[in-house]
């Protein structure tokens, strides 16, 4: 049973109870928007463009102990939406929760820490972290814009 614009099968995601499927929402299956089903909207290899740019755009931030990003996954905001703590003490969480944005988990070289990036049309993020998102920290929280 698919109910995606992507193609993707629906009856296999954990969320398929609670989720009506983009097809009956316009590509909003969580009453928020879906980065992969805007991109697939905009034609056949519009997808695969945009997250060519935004593996490119990962990768030109040159964070020297982060894996290379060679793929990117759709990824709910509930799911990576961490809690920061910034300087000031207060805390944030960056992404909205029923979003579909691009990301990743990368393995942090000689630590037993995680990078986890994420973006949307408008913003790249990367963050480290310890198991089960303890101790989040933002490393890079940035606009930025396809070429």
């Amino acid at each position: 049973m698919t109910n995606s614009i992507c193609g993707t099968d629906c009856s296999i995601c954990e969320a398929h109870e609670t989720c009506s499927g983009c097809t009956k929402t316009n590509g909003r299956p969580f009453g928020s928007e879906c980065i992969v089903a805007a991109c697939c909207q905009n034609g056949e290899n519009a997808l695969c463009e945009f997250k060519e740019k935004l593996i490119a755009a990962f990768n030109a931030l040159h964070i020297e102990d982060m894996e290379k990003v060679t793929e990117l996954n759709a990824l709910k905001g509930s799911f990576i939406n961490l809690t920061y703590i910034l300087p000031s003490g207060q805390t944030i969480k960056v992404w909205d929760d029923n979003k579909i944005y691009l990301g990743n988990q990368l393995h942090k070289s000689g630590s037993d820490r995680c990078y986890g990036i994420a973006a949307d049309e408008t913003y790249l993020l990367v963050c480290e972290y310890g198991c089960n998102g303890s101790d989040a920290e933002i490393v890079i929280w940035k606009r930025w814009a396809e070429k």
